[in-house]
């Protein structure tokens, strides 16, 4: 890779674009705590880019990591980029201005590698948009030896081919580590005058979580296990390359790199709060979690650990909240110690504990000293299904008894109002099941009358099921749009039968559900289907404002495939699996799974 000049851009940007924006704190960067390094004395600079907005991607702890990681390295500089809004755009591509990085206005063609964090499948046409407003070509193949490396990490890099022909290497697995043998891989490659397919190749043979599409044919699903990838690209010299990726693993999860000084944002963002992740993993299998299945083993960190990092992220921020993080909080094993002690600390400095939803049968033991060191703004209970049979198919095993007896203690320790997560389309679901979602959620509210006379006040989330990769439901396909509709309807239906006011029901949107089904499942073919509906106006996907699902429909029609086929599509037991070769379980594992829901397909 060849030295590259430094474009900074912050004349420009503060004369001819930041008057021109309606919220010009999302791109100023100099935040408290921000890590700014001279780009030019470093010998690996790397963008690290978010393909959401500020608010959003400054919420997100992995980019925070990341960034807290590189910049720990002599030599490496690592700065900011997140996806500007529409008005944003609209005035860079205007003014012709180069997208930038936050810290020092530097033109992403300035850096040695671009690295995007891929949450989920709906922000690729903004990976795609950044890369064009970044004056890159977003094909890989078309991109020449003076342009980044453009490397992908983050959940969506396990089953990553759907964006194979735009990401140079995905980093599955864990980023911790592997981020640091991948920067000093680079830097050593580049020192000994190495091309970008040099390093590439040097990565793929050395890495096992390392990723490299353009090194592997796209093949015909039809084919033999064995036979799946074919490795004709291979660098003939030396030994084949491999054809099975595992995900990297942080195994000493006590010790991982934590932000000791996270940045305080200027805009408000999402969660702006201390955040801390408590236990990487989760000991429950949800069927339909691919977190669940993909991100193993268990790992926790100690209580004492993880109050040191609260205390150091508190002093160091200010922030008035402190979020413990995890897969499922409420197995920790030493909650209760944890609770005690941050409460401890934290008390009289007026700063909340926030806790996502726990399982009900812990809420019993936990609520009451919860009540005094958690922000009471509600309760969440992530149900998932309402009857007992349909939560053993999905394997969640939660009790009505547990339920009803945690929320009831809930309402006696102070809480009024409760929020709850349903998931509709699930393998095995009945419409008594969709209907059994407004009675319990009734039964729930009626609880606190006998507590202090009034109803409870319920907020209902209905998302739709996607089937995932990696996890036993994968091989199932999704229900057709008509079958939601009509869910919703019943649901509606159902809460006006019983008159019941308390209980506010949000929808997901059918449509974005359906696509992601399509999406989230798909081969090499789609990189296709994608670009097209970048360049037909596909941006920010996951932005009701945004969202245009013709668009896809029509994406999708251009290349003879249809949304609703794909997103219904069921694999065979024996059929090659458009992921399985991308670092997630063992094939047999998931399909043990699948027979024990009684679910396996043909």
């Amino acid at each position: 890779m060849n030295k590259k000049e430094v474009t900074i851009l912050a004349a420009r940007v503060e004369r001819e674009f930041l008057p021109f924006v309606r919220r010009p704190s999302r791109y100023i960067g100099g935040e408290i705590n921000q890590n700014k390094k001279d780009l030019a004395q470093c010998d690996l600079r790397v963008a690290l880019c978010f393909p959401d907005i500020y608010e959003v991607g400054m919420s997100y702890t992995g980019l925070a990591i990341i960034y807290d990681i590189l910049n720990s390295i002599d030599g490496v500089a690592a700065e900011r980029v997140f996806a500007p809004w529409i008005d944003a755009e609209k005035v860079l591509r205007e003014k012709q201005i180069p997208l930038f990085s936050l810290e020092s206005k530097a033109s992403l063609k300035s850096f040695d590698v671009v690295g995007f964090s891929l949450t989920n499948e709906l922000c690729y046409t903004n990976v795609l948009n950044m890369l064009d407003l970044a004056g890159l070509n977003i094909r890989s193949s078309s991109r020449d030896e003076n342009d980044p490396l453009v490397i992908a990490g983050g959940s969506m890099a396990n089953c990553c081919e759907p964006m194979a022909k735009f990401i140079d290497l995905f980093l599955l697995g864990d980023g911790e580590e592997a981020v640091v043998e991948l920067a000093e891989l680079i830097k050593t490659q580049k020192k000994a005058g190495a091309t970008k397919r040099d390093i590439l190749l040097a990565a793929a043979k050395e890495f096992e979580w390392a990723y490299v599409p353009a090194l592997y044919k796209s093949e015909d699903r039809s084919q033999k296990t064995e036979d799946r990838m074919d490795t004709s690209a291979s660098d003939k010299r030396n030994r084949v390359l491999p054809k099975q990726f595992k995900s990297a693993v942080v195994e000493d999860f006590e010790n991982a790199a934590v932000p000791l000084k996270p940045i305080v944002p200027f805009a408000q963002v999402v969660h702006e709060r201390v955040s801390v992740e408590i236990m990487r993993g989760c000991p429950g299998r949800c069927r339909f979690c691919q977190a669940s299945f993909c991100r193993r083993p268990v790992r926790c960190r100690s209580v004492e650990k993880i109050i040191d990092i609260a205390k150091a992220c508190y002093l160091a921020t200010g922030f008035d909240t402190v979020s413990l993080l995890s897969l499922s909080t409420a197995d920790y094993p030493n909650l209760e110690e944890l609770v005690t002690g941050l409460h401890k600390y934290f008390q009289d400095k007026y700063v909340g504990l926030s806790l996502p939803s726990l399982r009900a049968r812990r809420q019993l033991k936990l609520l009451p000293l919860l009540v005094t060191s958690v922000r009471k703004s509600g309760l969440t209970i992530a149900v998932e299904a309402a009857s007992e049979k349909l939560r053993r198919i999905i394997n969640k095993p939660l009790k009505d008894r547990d339920l009803f007896a945690a929320v009831e203690a809930a309402y006696r320790a102070g809480w009024q109002r409760l929020k709850l997560y349903f998931m509709v389309g699930l393998p095995g679901e009945s419409e008594q099941d969709i209907e059994q979602i407004v009675e319990l959620s009734f039964q729930l509210a009626k609880l606190r009358k006998k507590i202090d006379g009034k109803t409870g006040q319920i907020n209902i989330t209905i998302s739709w099921f996607v089937p995932k990769p990696h996890t036993p439901f994968g091989w199932l396909g999704q229900k057709p749009a008509s079958y939601f509709e009509q869910a919703k309807q019943l649901i509606l239906n159902e809460k006006r039968k019983l008159r019941a006011k308390f209980l506010q029901f949000k929808f997901h949107n059918i449509n974005r559900n359906v696509l992601e089904s399509a999406i989230g499942r798909g081969d090499r073919r789609l990189c296709d289907v994608i670009e097209v509906a970048w360049q037909s106006g596909a941006r920010f996907d996951l932005w009701d404002e945004c969202f245009d699902y013709e668009i896809w429909q029509r994406a999708f029609g251009k290349f003879g495939m249809d949304i609703d086929t794909a997103a219904q599509r069921q694999f065979g037991t024996d059929e090659i699996l458009p992921w399985e070769h991308l670092g997630g379980p063992n094939k047999k594992y998931l399909l043990g799974h699948l027979d024990k829901a009684g679910l396996v397909t043909g």
